[in-house]
């Protein structure tokens, strides 16, 4: 673990200074040698700086970084409670926007169907036949048959009163 730790420092000074260090001869290579003196055990180069350096700073300050860590926590709950809260009131609003727009979309749907039921019904209020049904009338006049005698066969024409009449033509009635 005290190498990890000494590791992240070291990993966060050689951002800064890879900036400025990186024109110096031979950079890399001390790095790798730093790295190596770091992880042999024989130099126990990473528990030598955490004993020294680290573990005494983090002792002395244990105080104040016990403080920010437990401000941290309560700052980040009441972030989390107050984000929680807006947005569970904009899935709210939202909610309720959507349901409103829907159910006015319906009812306006259902306001069209019965108003043109309203004015088909007082358009035809003289008439009590539905808007659906339609009367159809035969442009034909209807005629008295006359009687066939034995003589006269199937589909044969008879003259009745100068009308012609043909068997096969029938007329409906409505």
């Amino acid at each position: 673990m005290m190498y990890w730790i000494i590791f992240a420092l070291f990993t966060t000074a050689e951002t800064f200074t890879d900036i400025f260090l990186c024109w110096f001869p031979f950079y890399y290579e001390l790095k790798i040698a730093f790295v190596a003196w770091l992880l042999s055990p024989y130099t126990k180069g990473s528990s030598l700086l955490y004993r020294k350096f680290v573990h005494p700073t983090l002792s002395s300050k244990e105080k104040e970084i016990d403080d920010c860590l437990v401000q941290a926590k309560d700052r980040s709950y009441d972030a989390l409670v107050h984000f929680g809260k807006r947005g569970l009131n904009v899935a709210a609003t939202a909610a309720v926007m959507a349901a409103s727009k829907g159910q006015g979309a319906l009812s306006e749907r259902l306001r069209s169907f019965s108003m043109q039921d309203l004015s088909t019904i007082r358009g035809d209020s003289s008439s009590t036949v539905p808007p659906s049904v339609t009367v159809r009338t035969s442009s034909k006049q209807s005629h008295p048959k006359p009687s066939r005698s034995a003589s006269e066969g199937t589909g044969s024409s008879a003259t009745a009163g100068g009308v012609y009449w043909d068997s096969r033509d029938t007329h409906t009635c409505c």
